[in-house]
């Protein structure tokens, strides 16, 4: 039979104690490690409460038509399956015959899950690109909310018209 000897330990004992060595080098590029990681974690929170991720500062947009007649106020930062309201406020130069007619685009049924409008149109006409919905109106000012739930995620643009006018486009970004 084969004598056995025990393993023997190479690492130095202090006080019948293990003496752990340290790598100080190493523990300064792990506590550098650790403080970039919590600043990236601030700066995601940061930009959270702001808005970048919807509902917020930076989130909330509101943009006028090249005539300055028409104001449009909208979530640039939207989630994706989260109501949200697309206002627009038209002016008094927008009403011809008592009637606004406001042409969307596809966008606004197909991405951006229009759910309704309030108020309801009088009129609503589909064509290859988009919609043409007629409001009754009085000649002073007045307004329309879409209420849109998103149906995807990305980056859409929505263009609009009122009364023929130019075009006006925006982005709005949809958030998973």
């Amino acid at each position: 039979m084969q004598e056995t000897t025990p393993v023997g330990d190479s690492v130095p004992k202090v006080n019948h104690e293990l003496a752990v060595g340290d790598d100080l080098e190493f523990q300064r590029r792990w506590w550098r490690f650790e403080r970039g990681i919590w600043i990236l974690f601030l700066l995601i929170v940061l930009a959270d409460l702001l808005g970048c991720f919807g509902r917020g500062y930076f989130a909330d947009a509101e943009m006028q038509t090249a005539d300055g007649r028409t104001t449009i106020h909208y979530q640039r930062v939207e989630r994706f399956s989260t109501p949200s309201i697309l206002s627009i406020r038209f002016g008094p130069g927008d009403v011809h015959d008592g009637k606004i007619k406001l042409w969307m685009s596809n966008t606004l049924l197909k991405q951006l899950g229009n759910q309704r409008v309030i108020p309801q149109p009088s009129a609503s006409v589909l064509d290859q690109d988009g919609v043409v919905y007629s409001f009754d109106s009085s000649p002073g000012s007045g307004s329309i909310q879409f209420a849109l739930e998103p149906a995807s995620f990305g980056v859409f643009n929505l263009t609009f018209r009122v009364n023929n006018a130019n075009t006006t486009a925006l982005t709005i970004y949809v958030m998973p």
